[in-house]
């Protein structure tokens, strides 16, 4: 029965249903099922293959939105159960996602925080057009391992080197690892304004985060 539920879970994120999805999780919730299996057997298993159908080039960005859409909606759901049980998605660090203030595309941070709920990140998401004293208030108080910064919007690249300024500033700089993404942002623009990485899709961010933070314990 269960694993019947668990591939219904996974087809509904693989296929962007999001009341699927949605349903799904309350049902999981009203049989008492295990948490960690009804996310890492059930939903994150389907935002992790498409994430790998969109890396194959037999999923297109549309498809992906929709995935990380429809795992949003479980995990809404879910978010109580979470919440209570945290170590179910702290397993690799906790990180702050938020776009930059002016800006507010939403779409690729969204898919970031959903691959990186999938590889056991605990994800805070800030949401568009955030305030810059907002982000850094959630650093302050969240004390995350890392902060993604997204800007769409070539004029709106300068806040993601303006929250670097004012997390030294605040003497946070050295606390968190600061990636930054976005259509217009690349590597040295990142190296010029004293981020830690830069990150041009879902999956490499997945994977500067866990390079980032496995540097930090080995140093």
């Amino acid at each position: 029965m269960s694993d019947l539920l668990f591939e219904e879970m996974k087809t509904s994120v693989l296929e962007g249903e999001e009341d699927e999805a949605a349903e799904l999780a309350k049902k999981a919730i009203s049989l008492g099922l295990d948490m960690e299996k009804v996310l890492h057997e059930g939903f994150l298993l389907g935002i992790q293959e498409a994430g790998q159908l969109y890396e194959d080039g037999d999923y297109f960005l549309p498809e992906l939105v929709c995935s990380a859409d429809a795992l949003k909606a479980a995990l809404a759901v879910l978010n109580e159960k979470l919440v209570s049980n945290p170590e179910l998605t702290s397993g690799e660090g906790k990180v702050i996602l938020a776009t930059v203030h002016g800006d507010v595309h939403d779409i690729g941070k969204t898919i970031v925080g959903s691959m990186m709920t999938a590889a056991g990140f605990e994800i805070h998401d800030l949401g568009a057009d955030v305030p810059n004293e907002e982000v850094i208030e959630a650093v302050r108080e969240l004390k995350p391992d890392i902060l993604g910064l997204s800007a769409l919007l070539t004029p709106t690249m300068e806040e993601q080197k303006n929250i670097i300024d004012m997390l030294s500033a605040a003497n946070l700089r050295d606390q968190v690892k600061v990636i930054v993404g976005g259509a217009p942002v690349n590597q040295i623009w990142a190296d010029k304004i004293g981020a830690d990485g830069y990150s041009g899709n879902a999956l490499s961010a997945v994977k500067l985060a866990k390079e980032l933070l496995a540097g930090e314990q080995r140093a």
